[in-house]
This record gives C-alpha cells, structure tokens and sequence, in this order.
C-alpha cells in the first residue's frame, strides 16, 4: 500500500503546531521543555525567547525556578552542544545522545594522540567529585595529570563523554553567568543517567516536537547514529508517509496534523532555535536560498521571525538612548498587514526583554 503523501504545507503546519507556534500553549516551563525535545541553550537567553513566544503568560521567573529545583537542566547533548532538557529527558535519553567513544576520538582527529579515555574520564569524575567546576579549571587540572595530551582534547573527551549539568548561578537575569560551573549529573540530580541508551524513546520525543520526519532529519536533530535501523525496527507503532518528493517520513499516530490552511501567527525565534536547525531538509519551514542568510560562517544561528509559518527575515534588538530598538531584517517585501503584526508583537518582544526601557520601538531595513 502507498504511502500518503503530505505536502511541504501540510509538513509546516504539523511541525508548528508541535513546536506550540501555530498558538501560544497554557502549559508549565518543564512540559514545554519536554514537548519541544530540549531547547538550544549555546547562550543562555536563548530559550527564554523561545519559551516567551511558545507559551502563553510565561515569565522569566517560570525558567529561573524551574532551573534552581532541578527540573530542568543544562547541558552537552544533541549534536554536542548545548541544550535545555527536562531533568526526566535528561535521565532517560542522555545516554542515547552521547557518541560512542571512537566518534569523539575521531572526531579530535590528531589532537587525540596520547588522549587514554579510561584513565582521563575516572580522573575527570574524581576531580568533579570533590563539587562544581568552572570548565578552564577542568580542563587546566586535567592538563596538569595528563601533560602529554592536548588540552583541548581532554576538555571535548571529558564534556562529551561524561554526564555533567551546568550549575545555574544566583541572581543571574538569564539564568547563568558567562562561565557558569559544570557538576556531575548524578550528584545534581540525585540518581545517575539510564545506564543503557534508549533510541526509540528519543525517536518518539524528536517525533513529537518535528515529525513527520525522516531518518535523515532524526540524524541531523540528534547527531546520534543508524535512526533508518531503529526507525525500521518501529514501525508496527508509527504512521508512514512520503513527502512531495518521495522521501519516506514516519510519525506518532496520535501526534497533531493539522490542514495546510491553518492560521500560522507571525512568531519571533531565538537564535540557534531548532526549528530551523532539527532537519536535513528544511524547506518546511525556511527556503533553501534564505538558509546561508540565517547561518553565519562561524555557524552563529541568527534570530529569526516567521511569516505564515516560514521564516521571512531575521531580527535584532539594540537599546541607545534608553530607547530598545527592535530591527526586522526581511528578506523580501512585507505587506503592511503583516508589518502591523511584526509591530504589535515586536513590541511585546521589546518590553519582555528590556523590561526597563524608557521607550520601544519596531524598525524594518529594506530587503
């Protein structure tokens, strides 16, 4: 039997809808981390921006306390970088997101000369052990114990390898200062990671944060290895469709679908948000020539806005004179409808984050 096939609309409006971007979400910050399968967290503003504009009334606050209870961590995962991930997800997929020990040595490449993992990632607990380190500390101890190693070397061995969280810091609007202190997992949350991966579980949460989607897309989101094997060996539990190209996509039955028409809001996202990062092919929701617009080449993801559910520019906020500044970078023409609801929520944007301002303002540059 065919499978049916979902048009690139039908795939954006199922995606948006998931990603809590088609309305905002009455639902608690630990809930929303879960339902959008971890939040990018390379700086620590980031997911507050996303979570603002996913979820009706949240506020700062909503984040810093769920971080100090433990609830929500952050932490190396998907890709090796830097994410927010319910305490439960934490547990339950860390393991299933770490690369096995000969990818990350190859990973450094030369660097890895002379790098012993067993006797690196004991003396890297060991030291950890003793309570909260900077990652210059960690990495400075370990080059002291292991002279002949490249330094950088043993820092990437130890933060991928090793279950830590970073610690959140007292009075820090964000959440964490510039260089925040990492822990062991463990220790922070009481009971060490699921020993064994899980990969049908994390196939599940990706897929219901971006399904429908391909095993191509689940490797680019996780980083993790052989999704077709797994995704293969679940399909007497999930929907099959193809994309207009016919791609092979798989799907939770029960995840949301809706029609192609559906209202899609004007949106801000943050930088490095994975909405536009957590597929292979992208063009549900940016087009492949606006791709190297977003994308800097030292791989900054810069802040984006959607347009009926595609993203249509990028954004910034400047604050001078007491006055914030939010400026639309589009690119292409905007209709002045469109403008007035990038205005209205720009603004509300604005006074989410400068608080403080004397004054707000919306500005478009030309395309």
């Amino acid at each position: 039997m065919r499978a049916p096939t979902l048009t690139r609309l039908e795939l954006n409006r199922a995606t948006l809808a998931r990603q809590m971007l088609l309305q905002r979400c009455s639902v608690g910050v630990v809930e929303a981390v879960q339902r959008l399968a971890g939040m990018q967290a390379q700086e620590p503003k980031h997911p507050f921006v996303g979570l603002w504009t996913r979820v009706e009334g949240f506020t700062p606050g909503d984040l810093l306390a769920a971080l100090h209870a433990r609830e929500v961590v952050r932490a190396t995962l998907m890709r090796s970088t830097l994410h927010l991930m319910s305490a439960a997800d934490y547990a339950a997929l860390r393991m299933a997101l770490q690369p096995p020990a000969s990818v990350a040595l190859r990973v450094l490449g030369a660097r890895s000369k002379g790098l012993d993992l067993d006797a690196v990632l004991p003396a890297a607990r060991e030291l950890l052990a003793g309570g909260p380190l900077a990652f210059h500390d960690i990495r400075l101890r370990l080059a002291a114990a292991f002279p002949d190693v490249n330094d950088r070397a043993l820092g990437y061995a130890v933060r991928t390898l090793v279950p830590l969280v970073m610690v959140p810091g007292e009075d820090e609007r964000w959440g964490y200062p510039r260089a925040a202190d990492f822990t062991l997992a463990d220790r922070w949350l009481g009971e060490p990671p699921a020993a064994e991966a899980d990969p049908r579980a994390l196939v599940r949460r990706y897929l219901g944060a971006f399904g429908p989607a391909s095993a191509k897309d689940v490797q680019a989101w996780s980083g993790a290895g052989a999704p077709k094997a797994v995704l293969d060996g679940m399909r007497d539990e999930l929907e099959v469709f193809a994309d207009e190209r016919g791609r092979e996509l798989f799907d939770l039955p029960d995840a949301p679908r809706p029609p192609a028409d559906a209202l899609a809001p004007v949106r801000f996202l943050p930088e490095f948000d994975n909405l536009v990062l957590a597929h292979d092919d992208r063009s549900r929701v940016i087009a492949d020539e606006h791709r190297s617009l977003v994308t800097t080449k030292n791989l900054r993801v810069k802040a984006t806005f959607l347009v009926d559910g595609v993203v249509a520019g990028i954004w910034t906020i400047e604050v001078k004179r007491k006055v914030a500044t939010l400026r639309l970078g589009p690119f292409g023409k905007l209709g002045q409808r469109v403008l007035r609801e990038l205005e209205v929520e720009g603004e509300a944007l604005l006074r989410f984050m400068a608080p403080g301002a004397g004054g707000y303002a919306v500005a478009s540059d030309r395309p």
